[in-house]
């Protein structure tokens, strides 16, 4: 990922994405993980059959990367694991929603401009269809 696209405040939506994980083949389904405590959307991530099954013998959100073809324990490297809560699935069985408690300092792979860990990856605020600024 550029800085530009993570930092940036040009909004530069990947409309292809899930077409892409279509196209390359990744048998997944989105998962959306939620603090339990505040309700607040983490962020959203992919699971396949097992990452699914890893993520509940471990307890821990475990995630399939699409860009790396791998599996990934949320936190493995950066501490900031998220433990589980429940999983609850959709009415059409396509999605997940994982109901995690943070167990590390943040969430986010990036940091604020103190060198924080970001609590959510969602700490930006469309302002127009063109521009996002910083929560």
């Amino acid at each position: 990922m550029s800085d530009e696209l993570e930092e940036g405040t040009d909004l530069t939506l990947d409309f292809a994405k899930v077409a892409k994980i279509g196209r390359d083949g990744h048998q997944v389904v989105p998962v959306v993980l939620q603090d339990v405590e505040s309700g607040e959307v983490l962020f959203i991530g992919y699971a396949n059959e097992e990452a699914f099954l890893a993520t509940l013998e471990r307890g821990s959100a475990v995630l399939y990367s699409t860009s790396r073809n791998v599996l990934w324990h949320k936190g493995a490297t950066s501490g900031d694991v998220l433990e589980l809560v429940d999983v609850r699935v959709n009415c059409e069985q396509n999605s997940l929603l994982y109901r995690v408690r943070k167990a590390g300092s943040g969430v986010c792979h990036t940091r604020d401009s103190d060198g924080n860990t970001r609590q959510t990856c969602y700490y930006r605020t469309v302002v127009d269809p063109s521009r996002v600024r910083f929560t």
